[in-house]
Formats: C-alpha cells, structure tokens, sequence
C-alpha cells in the first residue's frame, strides 16, 4: 500500500463523513438559529429551550436522509472491499 492510496482513502473516507453529517448538522445549525432569536424576541433565557426542536429536527433528517445515507456508506464499504486486492498486494 502506498502512501498515495493512503492519502486518497483518507480523504475519501473524510469526504464521506462530511457528506453525511453535513444535512444533520445544518438542521441543528437552522433550528439553533430560529430558536435563538425566538429567545432573543422574547427575552426567554432558557438553555434547555433549543434542546427538544433540535433533537426532533435531527431524527426528522435521519428519516428523510437515512436512505440516501445507507446508500452512500454502502457503496463507498463496496468500493473499499472491492479493492481490498489492489490495496494490498
């Protein structure tokens, strides 16, 4: 193995990672958001506030991301099985 095919795998498997985290993230990111200046308009100091929309956003995202998720890690353990021969010899 190369450190080439190192190099690329690892930035493949970090692309990835972005890719997948990036719509729960930006859900959290948005909710967090408009839950802030709703505390903001109505001068509610809660922490514990943003907790319960984030969490319902997030698993919202997870059902409707969660295929296309699945799909994506499939087929990127596909590939990286599937040149498991190159890889190492």
């Amino acid at each position: 193995m190369t450190p080439e095919s190192v190099i690329t795998l690892g930035q493949q498997s970090i692309e990835l990672t972005l890719m997948l985290a990036a719509p729960l993230l930006l859900s959290a990111l948005v909710i967090g958001l408009v839950v802030s200046i709703f505390q903001a308009a109505t001068q509610i100091n809660e922490q514990t506030l943003s907790f319960i929309p984030k969490l319902v956003g997030i698993f919202a995202m997870l059902i409707l991301m969660g295929p296309w998720m699945i799909s994506m890690m499939v087929d990127f353990i596909q590939r990286l099985y599937g040149n498991i021969p190159w890889l190492a010899g």
